[in-house]
């Protein structure tokens, strides 16, 4: 037995509640910009998130409504990843939160800044991972714009790094689930990916 849902009928809120309730768990980008004058720095999560294209290296993430994190990369043109990993739940939280234009999140929760060395936004001092952005373009769907962002360089901390990989149970991070659940990366399983020759001889084998 399965449930049918109307979305034509079901309404805006309803449908951001189910999509963000089943598309779990999602990554967060913990954006951070600096508005056009370079006086303010802004820091907020952004859960619709994910890598657009690896060669050149591109990542996207989804502004929701127009706000001052899409607002600072449409008149900059460049803008910080930062991993949002667990031990700064509270300030990610905190950085979602509705701040009046000209506030800076970095100072309002009390999260150290690091210069970036190719873009004038801000990296998130304590973050373990900076993935540093210029604006690919943009994408305007609805109530949403889509951002995407060439890495122009990046910067992975010593202590998450197990050779020179990234360690998922050393970087910790933290993903969105519905209502006002968050992930973490507790029960991690490896499963090798197949090659179809090798999927063939196992089946044939059986």
């Amino acid at each position: 037995m399965r449930v049918d849902i109307d979305i034509e009928s079901a309404g805006r809120a309803a449908v951001y509640r189910l999509l963000t309730s089943v598309v779990v768990p999602r990554p967060i980008a913990w954006v951070s910009t600096v508005s056009e004058d370079g006086t303010t720095a802004n820091l907020a999560p952004h859960s619709f998130f994910t890598i657009a294209c690896v060669e050149p290296p591109i990542v996207q993430f989804t502004s929701v409504g127009r706000k001052d994190t899409l607002r600072n990369v449409e008149a900059t043109g460049e803008f910080v990843v930062n991993l949002a990993p667990e031990g700064l739940e509270r300030q990610i939280n905190e950085t979602g939160a509705d701040f009046p234009p000209g506030v800076d999140e970095f100072d309002a929760v009390g999260l150290a800044k690091e210069p970036s060395l190719l873009v004038k936004a801000p990296r998130v001092a304590d973050s373990p991972v900076a993935l540093e952005c210029r604006l690919h373009g943009t994408l305007r769907l609805g109530d949403s714009t889509v951002v995407l962002g060439r890495v122009v360089h990046a910067v992975v901390g010593e202590s998450v790094l197990d050779g020179d990989h990234p360690d998922i149970a050393r970087l910790r991070p933290l993903s969105r689930l519905g209502r006002d659940e968050w992930g973490t990366v507790d029960g991690v399983r490896s499963i090798p990916r197949v090659a179809y020759a090798d999927w063939q001889k196992t089946a044939d084998a059986n």
